[in-house]
């Protein structure tokens, strides 16, 4: 099973915000794309996840046709969207936001072996389980947006911009999770970054997005290796 990307396609309105990206994740890996702002990083994750709508291409996970599915339903084929902005319930508690990511999930045993897998894996979040969503940091509420969306059991999950707004240290320690998530679950990750070096590092796969078009893809690194990658995109 794989993510597979054809020609994708996406206006907003007289504006074109994907023209024609390819490219496609084999399953297990961690694919970074990474790309300035504007470069259809954010339309690209919402076109996957259902919420904003292709003009053209097409992007399948396995069997499921990602394109023309609602975002409720691709859930339950194993897809997991944590847009950007830390998105958490401010008014529920830790434990409340962790059960709504289970909702679906008819073995409660089960849902509750996955929330100690989050704790185990974000304990601050275990220290915290009472307490409303709205009390904790940033880098804890990034940390509660990732875990929510582990609580459906997902195969494939996007992430855009988790490390945004945050400390280094929290981005080392949220990077190093997503890092380890992707092998203890053998998750299928594109995680959407304007940190490039933070995403390639802990990647197997790179994409680099320029104005809605892919300019690059490869080994992450052989990216972080190629001097005219590093100097057109990286920065050094």
């Amino acid at each position: 099973m794989s993510l597979t990307i054809s020609q994708l396609t996406v206006d907003h309105g007289a504006i074109r915000a994907l023209d024609g990206v390819t490219f496609s994740v084999n399953r297990g890996e961690l694919c970074a794309v990474i790309g300035s702002n504007g470069a259809g990083k954010t339309t690209l994750l919402r076109t996957l996840s259902g919420l904003n709508k292709a003009t053209e291409g097409s992007a399948t996970w396995g069997e499921t046709d990602l394109l023309h599915g609602k975002p409720e339903k691709l859930v339950r084929h194993g897809l997991s969207h944590v847009s950007e902005g830390k998105s958490v319930i401010a008014e529920l508690t830790v434990e409340e936001n962790l059960a709504l990511g289970a909702l679906w999930r008819r073995n409660k045993a089960e849902a509750k072996e996955t929330q100690e897998m989050v704790v185990h894996t974000f304990p601050r979040l275990g220290e915290r389980l009472n307490q409303r969503a709205d009390t904790l940091s940033g880098g804890e509420r990034q940390m509660l947006a990732i875990g929510r969306s582990l609580m459906s059991k997902p195969e494939l999950l996007l992430l855009d911009e988790p490390s945004l707004g945050l400390a280094p240290l929290v981005i080392e320690q949220i990077f190093a999770a997503i890092r380890a998530l992707t092998t203890s679950m053998g998750l299928t990750v594109v995680l959407v970054e304007q940190n490039a070096m933070g995403a390639l590092k802990i990647a197997d796969t790179g994409v680099v997005l320029t104005l809605g078009k892919v300019a690059v893809t490869g080994q992450a690194d052989s990216l972080m290796a190629d001097a005219q990658v590093r100097a057109a995109y990286l920065g050094y």
